[in-house]
């Protein structure tokens, strides 16, 4: 009996470097489960991020502040189990990383050993430098996350764009080299200035994914219900709804129910 092999390279942090110098543009999307994960894996997305919007999305929380670092270790392993190709990164949710670099660095390694993820995100410039430093010194691949930080949300008091500002645009810029100088592969910029994301994405060697962040970006990224059209009340206006799948799931299950009220569900040839 032959094995067919499976010719669809992983992913790597390096692969997304060689495909910011060569133009070719990133694609990423969330992930929280098995079935969702290889559905998209299978698309030919290059990043799944196993985003703390966890919380927003499938436990129903206003805000991702709730989500334990033993969700995202929960939800991490249902995604690796099911992808063959994309890489994997997973949200440092919040308090895993602002205690102390040590701590940090401890957290992220569960991420990476118990988890099976590629690598692991976390929010902020030069705060979270020192724990970017230690983990990717000691073999822990780091994306950053510069702009709207959701962790951030009671301190900020909204979702408002960042960087509008002169001296928060300088600010962004200088975290954005002190992340890629402290060893970061990538980061994401959120909801900040198109014109901003392209000033950070020409300086850094390192690829920007941008989430309502302009298309200079060498990537971009949404949550996966969203453009997938599942959510009705959530309508940034960066986000492409790519379908319907709210109408489609609301009509799908309301033919089943009249077929179980009707008795036509099961017929003769679905029983046993």
């Amino acid at each position: 009996m032959s094995v067919v092999p499976n010719t669809r390279k992983r992913v790597t942090t390096r692969r997304l470097i060689e495909m910011k110098s060569a133009g070719k543009p990133i694609a990423c999307l969330t992930a929280y489960d098995a079935i969702s994960a290889a559905i998209l894996d299978a698309s030919g997305v290059e990043v799944l991020l196993v985003g703390d919007s966890v919380g927003n999305v499938i436990q129903g929380h206003d805000t991702t502040i709730p989500v334990t670092l033993e969700h995202m270790i929960y939800h991490t392993q249902a995604v690796v189990r099911a992808v063959s190709r994309a890489l994997v990164v997973t949200d440092m949710p919040f308090m895993s990383y602002q205690v102390s670099p040590q701590e940090a660095f401890r957290n992220a390694g569960r991420l990476m050993k118990e988890a099976g993820s590629g690598a692991v995100k976390l929010e902020g410039g030069q705060r979270v430098v020192d724990s970017v430093r230690l983990m990717t010194e000691n073999g822990i691949p780091v994306m950053g996350h510069l702009g709207l930080t959701p962790q951030s949300i009671h301190q900020f008091g909204s979702y408002k764009e960042r960087g509008s500002t002169p001296e928060e645009a300088e600010i962004m810029k200088r975290d954005a080299l002190a992340l890629q100088e402290a060893g970061a592969f990538a980061i994401v910029l959120e909801k900040i200035p198109a014109t901003l994301a392209a000033e950070i994405t020409s300086l850094l060697s390192i690829p920007t994914i941008g989430i309502g962040a302009g298309p200079a970006c060498d990537g971009q990224i949404l949550v996966w219900t969203d453009m997938m059209g599942m959510s009705t009340e959530f309508n940034p206006r960066f986000v492409r709804r790519y379908a319907d799948l709210h109408t489609v799931m609301i009509e799908a299950a309301s033919q089943y129910v009249r077929d179980v009220k009707e008795r036509s569900f099961p017929s003769d040839e679905e029983s046993y």
